[in-house]
Parts: C-alpha cells; sequence; structure tokens
C-alpha cells in the first residue's frame, strides 16, 4: 500500500517537469527496482541519488532530467520538513560552523585525495577543476587555458608580482602564470595529494606550496586569486575570509574570486552532495558576498559565465566514462554511478541556472587603482 501510494505521488509530480515514468523519451526515467518510489519520496534529492547508486533506475540523459526538474521547482515543493535526517542536516548546517579548522581537511581526504592518477584521466592537462571558458574553444583543453589567460589578464600580472593563491588545487594555474608571466608564486592547500603533484608539476618553476588552511596564511602580496576554492569556506566563515584576503592584500593589489554562486541565499548544500561528494560544502548568494565584503573591498567587476559550466561537466564526464576500465579496481562497486550521478546532475544544476559561476574582481577600500574591466 505505501509503495503504491509513494508511486503514484511520485508519477504526478514528475509530470509536471514532463518526465514519466518507463516511458519513451531519453529523460524518462527506466525503474529497475520498485524501492526507488519510496526512496525518493521519503529523502527527495537524498534518495533520488542513492537509489541512483543502488541500481534501482537509469536514464539515458540524465543531465537533462535534473535539469528538467530543477527548472519545475520541484526540488523546493518537496522538501519535507517532518523528514528527521534531512532536518536534522539542515539544522546542523544553521548552528553548528561545519568549515571550522578542524574539519577544513575532511574535503580534501573525502575527494580530493581520491587519487590524482583517476583526476589526470578526467581533466585537462593543467588539471582544472573548476569552471572552463568556452567562447571560441573547441575542447576542454582550450577552454580552460582560455580560463587560465582570461584570469591571469583580469590581475594585470606582471613580470616579479607576489601572487597567493588560496585553493592552488594540482598547481595548474601557478604553472602557466609563472611560465608566461614569470611571477613570484606562493599556493595553499589543504589536500596532500595535490600538493605534492602540484610540486612535483612546477618543481623547477618559482612556487612555492604549503599544505595549510587559509587562515595560517601570513606575507603581503600584490595580486591574490581563489579558483573553486571558496565553495568550502561556509557563510559562517565569509567575514574572516574577505578580512583575512585585506590584511594580506597590497594596499594597491587585486583580488580575483572564481566561485559558484546562488541567487538565493540558502540554508545548506544538496545533502546527498553533502553526504558523497563535498562534505561541508556551501554555496554563497549575491547578498552573503556583498555583506561580507563590505568594509573592506570594492568590486570593479562582477562576470557571471555559469553556462559554461554545463559544458564543463559534460567534458569530464565524457573523459570520466572513456578512461573508467583504467580504474575500475581501485574504486567500490557503487563508485562509477554516484559519480556519474554527481557530474551529470550537476551538469542539469547549471542548465536550469540554478548556479552561476563568478568571477569577481576586487580591490581595497582605499585604493586609488583604476581598474578596467577584462573580456576576452
Amino acid at each position: 500500500m505505501v509503495m503504491h501510494t509513494s508511486k503514484l505521488i511520485l508519477t504526478k509530480l514528475l509530470k509536471q517537469a514532463g518526465i514519466s515514468i518507463n516511458g519513451n523519451k531519453p529523460y524518462d526515467i527506466q525503474v529497475h527496482d520498485d524501492r526507488f518510489y519510496s526512496a525518493v519520496i521519503g529523502n527527495w534529492s537524498l534518495g533520488l541519488g542513492e537509489s541512483y547508486m543502488q541500481g534501482f533506475w537509469s536514464c539515458k540523459q540524465m543531465d537533462e532530467m535534473i535539469h528538467r526538474l530543477l527548472t519545475s521547482n520541484l526540488d523546493r515543493k518537496q522538501l519535507r520538513w517532518n523528514n528527521l535526517p534531512l532536518l536534522l542536516h539542515y539544522l546542523k548546517s544553521s548552528f553548528l560552523n561545519l568549515q571550522s579548522m578542524k574539519r577544513a581537511f575532511q574535503v580534501g581526504q573525502l575527494h580530493y585525495d581520491l587519487g590524482n592518477t583517476f583526476f589526470t584521466s578526467m581533466l585537462d592537462p593543467y588539471m582544472q577543476y573548476s569552471c572552463a571558458y568556452w567562447k571560441n574553444a573547441q575542447n576542454l583543453d582550450q577552454a580552460q587555458q582560455q580560463k587560465l589567460e582570461m584570469v591571469c589578464q583580469k590581475l594585470y600580472l606582471k613580470p616579479n608580482d607576489r601572487v597567493l593563491e588560496i585553493g592552488c588545487g594540482w598547481g595548474g594555474f601557478a604553472a602557466y602564470a609563472i611560465k608566461k608571466y614569470n611571477i613570484n608564486y606562493t599556493g595553499i592547500s589543504v589536500t596532500k595529494e595535490q600538493i605534492d603533484y602540484a610540486k612535483k608539476k612546477c618543481r623547477n618553476l618559482n612556487a612555492n606550496f604549503k599544505l595549510m588552511d587559509y587562515r595560517k596564511i601570513s606575507g603581503q602580496y600584490d595580486k591574490i586569486v581563489s579558483i573553486g576554492m571558496f565553495e568550502h569556506v561556509g557563510r559562517k566563515n565569509y567575514a574572516d575570509f574577505f578580512e583575512l584576503a585585506y590584511q594580506h592584500l597590497k594596499d594597491e593589489g587585486l583580488f580575483l574570486l572564481h566561485t559558484i554562486g546562488c541567487s538565493k541565499t540558502k540554508i545548506a548544500t544538496d545533502p546527498w552532495v553533502h553526504k558523497y561528494i563535498f562534505p561541508n560544502g556551501y554555496i554563497p548568494s549575491y547578498q552573503q558576498i556583498t555583506k561580507n565584503i563590505e568594509g573592506y573591498f570594492h568590486i570593479e567587476d562582477w562576470h557571471n559565465f555559469g553556462f559554461f559550466y554545463d559544458h564543463t561537466l559534460m567534458a569530464w564526464h565524457q573523459n570520466f566514462s572513456k578512461n573508467w576500465s583504467l580504474h575500475e579496481a581501485n574504486y567500490p562497486k557503487d563508485f562509477y554511478r554516484m559519480w556519474e550521478y554527481y557530474l551529470l546532475s550537476c551538469a542539469g544544476y547549471f542548465r536550469a541556472k540554478k548556479g552561476q559561476l563568478w568571477q569577481i574582481m576586487l580591490t581595497k577600500l582605499g585604493s586609488q587603482k583604476k581598474y578596467i574591466s577584462y573580456r576576452p
């Protein structure tokens, strides 16, 4: 009886998004196990992701299915506050600092330390794990190089600039910027695998990599850049983050912040993403950024190219699927379906414009720098 009721409710809900159960459209859901219905009705996005990992359902074009779900706003309609695990997730996010210093290294251990060989087979040669810039680009490699060059141009890099990168990843920006602009570079990360890789990649370059939390940075810099790290800072730490950037940026310096963002302030991140992909992550809103830079920075430029994240994620998924046989023996049985769901659901998220990608240029209050915005 409960199963039958769940099936009726979910079938009716999905119909609002133009999605059928066991239909003929490529974005229709094919159900292989009836436990799918109660899993989704009971836990919504968490249940949708977990039931996919368990093989309860499939979809030829999952990215488009998620896009349709989100544009119909079913995600908002079905938040069930009578579900205890979901309620606890949102309460924890509201009252606890999930991105405290003690927790800072958790995301590195769970996600970024999955193995450099794995990420190498999915990403471009510069190992950019953030949104590419696809204008006039024919492939992922070109799009990521265009992004790197755009960042350098926006920062007006010049020889011997002291540059700090908060969240240096695998050293791709460092390698590109040092070789082309001869900068004096420092990069930090909470991920040991990334730091080890970056040191090898840049071993003959003027680069200094440190395994440390951003709250431990020191020194003064001409330019500060953060590409795809701000999503791990958390709303309870935004004020401290911008204060630290202000303190360590020279008076006439430039700060580029590259981050995923959303139009509406959220209580917490998606529970499935929090549990399986990015523990303690949080996507900021316009309001949260502007509120917390007040008193520290001028906004010189705000560039939104979130529609390119859809292309980037689909390219990552193509590489991941093509190269999976090289890694299959090293990961749990459900890893492929988990990672596929992550990449394709995120592509649908950006296609639905639920998420954006912002590059924000900041100068310190009191700076007399006349900044001219750059667009390639």
